[in-house]
């Protein structure tokens, strides 16, 4: 049988329709599209797809398993190694990890792995009824810091080894980065709710509106009856360019957008939490957070423009995010870097003065370094400012913990083959360790952490 080159492409809203709403952009494959997609797989012995998953999804048995039209059987593959499918599905970037590594894709696309992956997880939510089995409870206790991808990820994988454990959460909805970061419409916030709910059936206790290193200490945890401690708290500390006019009313980081218009619902008419609602919108950066953050601002009414120092070869988000933002009507202003924001007489944001960019030798990272071109400059009319460069983890819980080492830039120092940290019983991972990284490998850290706190609790 002749297989398709190409991947079945992905349903999705018109890009006129979906710049004006904030419902979900991709509308998933339907059941004859994902088994057509299933057997373009050549399941090969070797498995090279597993190798580039940071989780270890048995990708042919569950893709087999779907050309079998047996979905449930697929999803249950998954859920031995995953325990967020449908949001894996959804916002890892398969295409530089499992799909990358595909065979097919050697001469012809390879196949929609994440597309299968959301397609499998989406029936299980939608048509399963079955209650998750829980483990014998072993008497041991673990808390998790943070109900981030890492954090739920850690605590699923102990839950089901029989370990009592309860995540902190320091917002009011867990989450973490699922929940106040990525925009409803690539990740509908039901779909993080109900993986939550999984977690919670198996016997997780989630306590929200608790900050470690304040409320309670790691210390504090110790002295509760916790016999180890998983650090999953995440980077959610902006950074700034420090140049002038940073601190005009109108110039957001980032993470505040985002939060204010994910978690506090901004975007909705009746919504209590203000946002400014920008006429012409600078997202300074390139990354998957500068998209997401451009096209919220566009589905509040904006005209946006990406400013981003490098060329568009050089763009750190995924290539479906770019091509999402292009469709929508977002501009991007390339080799080009901020150097003064203006203000009105009433302190806000007037415009933006930038300066114009080439590209010389490659720097540290690999990426040519964005040299200015002397006397060329760049205004452009503006009356708001989102700063997406990038963020650190909050000091708070190092500040707060007696003997626990971290870097000089923040982030937790580690045991990269554990996560085990400096502190006795105390283990770390996703962007507390990395800084700001995708959800897949905050996920594979809070795995190999569950694993090593398994090991020391059994050993203790």
């Amino acid at each position: 049988m002749a297989i398709n080159p190409k991947k079945h492409e992905m349903p999705a809203q018109d890009p006129i329709v979906r710049a004006g709403n904030f419902k979900e952009v991709a509308l998933g494959y339907t059941a004859e599209i994902a088994i057509e997609e299933a057997k373009r797989c050549l399941n090969c012995k070797n498995k090279p797809c597993v190798n580039g998953c940071p989780v270890n999804i048995n990708i042919p048995d569950f893709i087999t398993k779907i050309k079998e039209g047996d979905f449930e059987g697929a999803y249950q593959i998954i859920a031995k190694d995953s325990s967020l499918p449908a949001v894996c599905g959804r916002v890892c970037p398969q295409e530089s990890q499992c799909e990358s590594k595909c065979t097919l894709g050697i001469k012809f696309e390879p196949v929609g792995i994440g597309r299968l992956e959301r397609f499998v997880a989406d029936w299980h939510n939608e048509n399963s009824c079955d209650v998750p089995l829980t483990a014998e409870a072993n008497g041991k206790k673990v808390a998790i810091v943070g109900s981030g991808p890492a954090g739920l990820t850690c605590a699923g994988d102990l839950a089901k080894k029989g370990y009592s454990v309860t995540v902190f959460e320091a917002l009011h909805t867990a989450g973490g980065v699922l929940v106040y970061g990525i925009p409803e419409f690539r990740l509908p916030k039901d779909i993080v709710k109900k993986e939550v709910e999984g977690l919670k059936a198996i016997g997780v206790d989630v306590q929200t509106n608790v900050v470690i290193g304040k409320t309670l200490t790691v210390d504090e945890l110790f002295d509760m009856g916790y016999e180890a401690v998983f650090i999953g708290s995440g980077a959610g500390l902006p950074k700034f360019m420090r140049i002038k006019g940073e601190s005009l009313k109108g110039v957001y980081s980032a993470n505040e957008f985002l939060t204010r218009i994910n978690l506090m619902k901004a975007y909705k008419p009746d919504a209590t939490t203000p946002i400014q609602r920008g006429k012409r919108v600078a997202v300074v950066g390139g990354g998957n957070v500068a998209m997401d953050a451009a096209r919220c601002a566009k589905r509040l009414g904006a005209d946006v423009t990406i400013v981003y120092r490098r060329t568009e070869e050089e763009l750190p988000a995924r290539r479906e995010e770019v091509e999402h933002a292009k469709e929508e009507g977002i501009k991007f202003m390339l080799l080009t870097n901020p150097l003064e924001i203006a203000g009105d007489e009433n302190g806000w944001v007037s415009g933006m003065r930038c300066q114009k960019m080439e590209l010389g030798e490659p720097d540290a990272s690999g990426r040519r370094r964005p040299v200015a071109i002397e006397g060329a400059f760049a205004d452009i009319d503006v009356d708001c400012v989102i700063m997406a460069l990038g963020t650190s983890p909050n000091p708070l819980i190092k500040d707060t913990t007696k003997g626990l080492d971290t870097a000089s830039w923040g982030g937790i120092t580690v045991e990269e083959e554990t996560g085990k940290t400096s502190k006795e019983g105390v283990y770390a991972g996703g962007d507390a360790v990395t800084g700001a990284a995708t959800v897949i490998l905050a996920m594979g850290a809070g795995k190999t952490a569950a694993k090593a706190i398994d090991e020391y609790l059994q050993n203790k």
